[in-house]
């Protein structure tokens, strides 16, 4: 009877959960999904993180390559990110070129770099002027669930944390680059920046780390970005209903203790990688 009420009215299927302070999949309405991290999993790659929130499922791979920098920034070097969201991780989308979604999230990913400083790009440069890195930063959708904004920045920063340069000498004779592999040096990571995405029922009923069908159905979404010293870098809301000062507020309160609880995973699984090489 309940599977068929569901398929039926899924909307109204989800407001008698919310109607008692709860959801369908058991979770209280501010509470997250079970999140959980592999740092240094593709042994190809400079850095790489997979993330799990739920069924949520992302991984990252940064892939590290020497160029010029540019005439505008002669002193920094640059980072490139990208989201895929490819027919395998849901069948919502289509193969070819990235769909709205995947440009979007991508973009929001370049900001949330910017905005919160996680890395300055003049450690990048080698030489002013001459000799820069390029991180690039794939970030591919396995399985679609809904928030993979959150997902996404936890295994952007996990994998920038994981991520180690080689070591770069311009010989001053030759003007040509020497990399030696053996030597690596860890990437400095200035802050660490933490989303919390929300969605409204109703234009009242705040719901935190929705799944697919809980996006599909709600009237707004937010996804609030802030760092360990409760700085706001961001504050994303694409459309949809108002939110009153108040709502928004909590959903920031609720973002900064998020940041503690993600920096405290990062750090630990990041400790046991160290032990077990």
């Amino acid at each position: 009877m309940a599977a068929g009420f569901k398929t039926a009215e899924p909307l109204e299927y989800h407001r008698s959960f919310l109607k008692e302070n709860c959801r369908p999949d058991g979770r209280e309405l501010s509470e997250f999904r079970t999140t959980t991290l592999n740092i240094g999993s593709i042994s190809t790659a400079d850095g790489s993180a997979l993330v799990k929130m739920g069924n949520t499922t992302i991984i990252c791979g940064i892939k590290a390559e020497l160029a010029n920098p540019t005439a505008e920034a002669p002193g920094k070097g640059y980072i490139v990110p990208n989201v895929d969201l490819p027919p395998l991780c849901s069948s919502r989308f289509r193969p070819g070129p990235p769909g709205e979604q995947a440009q979007a999230a991508s973009q929001f990913i370049a900001d949330v770099i910017e905005s919160s400083e996680v890395i300055k790009t003049e450690d990048l440069c080698i030489d002013r002027g001459k000799l820069c890195w390029v991180l690039y930063c794939d970030i591919m959708c396995l399985d679609y669930d809904g928030n993979i904004l959150d997902a996404c920045i936890i295994a952007l920063l996990a994998a920038l944390k994981n991520t180690q340069l080689a070591e770069v000498v311009v010989n001053k004779e030759t003007s040509v680059p020497e990399v030696d592999l053996e030597k690596r040096q860890r990437l400095h990571i200035h802050k660490h920046p933490v989303g919390a995405s929300f969605c409204v029922f109703d234009d009242s009923i705040l719901i935190v780390d929705p799944t697919a069908e809980e996006e599909s159905l709600s009237t707004a979404h937010l996804t609030v970005v802030t760092d360990e010293e409760d700085r706001l870098c961001s504050v994303h809301k694409p459309g949809g209903t108002p939110l009153s000062g108040e709502k928004l507020q909590e959903c920031i309160n609720r973002a900064t203790t998020r940041q503690r609880e993600i920096h405290k995973l990062i750090d630990k699984v990041l400790d046991s990688v160290k032990t077990s090489q």
